[in-house]
């Protein structure tokens, strides 16, 4: 007891750390330490330390370089494989029960039916419906509606590819058409202060000012089409206007909001629906 009770008591000692300048001998920083409290706080630091390795380890790609851990590679070809394994099984169990059907037949007996006992789960499943006449003779007024109505826009889509349009922008095409609500049209990049022309002959709708895409003009013109130019950086022609195919409405811009860089948003709009500009002007 007593060697225990001086070992505690060694643990207790008080020790000073203490740090003098080397040229003035005066004490700069002191601090008091026990053994006691060296042994807690290191102990504790190389906890903290070990978790951190452990975590570090088991949260990044380091752990793939532990010894007989799988790497990523390796993990996917044993799920293949595992599913590979799975399919091969049923395919034995196949095999077996074909085998045990042809040594039944050999043998004179009579094999067991599988394909007459699916065939009789699937009439217990089978759900009956009355039969309307009406709804039939509905769908099909629907059905012929719909080819009707694919025919008609088959002949203006051919009327409107019969139209020879005029490039509205030398230019390369950054931007493609999408059937959505944020790209109607198509982006054209071409060189600072080119003239932007209009594709057929028509009159200017629209002539202004809009804050998310600049300086806009409308031209309407005939067989219902519609197009518009815009983030221009300056408008030539005005609302009520009549211009030519090929005649300069504008000059290449980089204004209003949504605009990145100097461009022209083109957009093609036929009955109110836009169409894909490339479909039938050659950029």
């Amino acid at each position: 007891m007593e060697e225990k009770k001086k070992l505690y008591d060694r643990l207790k000692n008080q020790y000073r750390l203490i740090v003098y300048n080397d040229t003035t001998f005066q004490s700069v920083w002191s601090m008091k330490l026990s053994r006691l409290k060296v042994f807690t706080v290191t102990s504790l630091l190389s906890a903290i330390i070990v978790v951190l390795v452990i975590l570090l380890i088991a949260t990044t790609g380091l752990r793939e370089y532990i010894p007989g851990y799988p790497k990523a590679e390796y993990r996917q070809m044993l799920v293949h494989n595992a599913l590979k394994v799975d399919s091969l099984e049923q395919e034995l169990v196949k095999r077996d029960q074909f085998f045990k059907g042809i040594q039944a037949i050999m043998a004179g007996e009579v094999p067991e039916d599988n394909l007459s006992i699916q065939e009789e789960t699937q009439k217990d499943q089978v759900d009956f419906q009355e039969y309307n006449h009406d709804s039939v003779f509905q769908d099909k007024l629907l059905a012929e509606q719909l080819s009707l109505s694919l025919q008609s826009s088959n002949e203006n889509s051919q009327g409107i590819s019969q139209i020879h349009f005029f490039v509205p922008l030398k230019g390369v095409v950054t931007e493609h058409f999408k059937a959505t609500p944020d790209h109607f049209g198509i982006d054209l990049v071409s060189e600072p202060n080119a003239r932007i022309s209009a594709i057929l002959g028509g009159t200017v709708i629209f002539s202004g000012w809009t804050l998310e895409t600049g300086y806009v003009i409308y031209l309407q013109h005939e067989a219902d089409l519609v197009s518009v130019y815009k983030h221009n950086a300056e408008l030539l022609k005005g609302l009520g206007e009549k211009v030519n195919a090929g005649e300069a409405i504008a000059i290449v811009g980089n204004t209003g909001e949504l605009s990145t860089g100097p461009h022209l948003h083109f957009e093609l709009w036929h009955k109110g629906s836009a169409i894909d500009p490339e479909q039938y002007i050659d950029f």
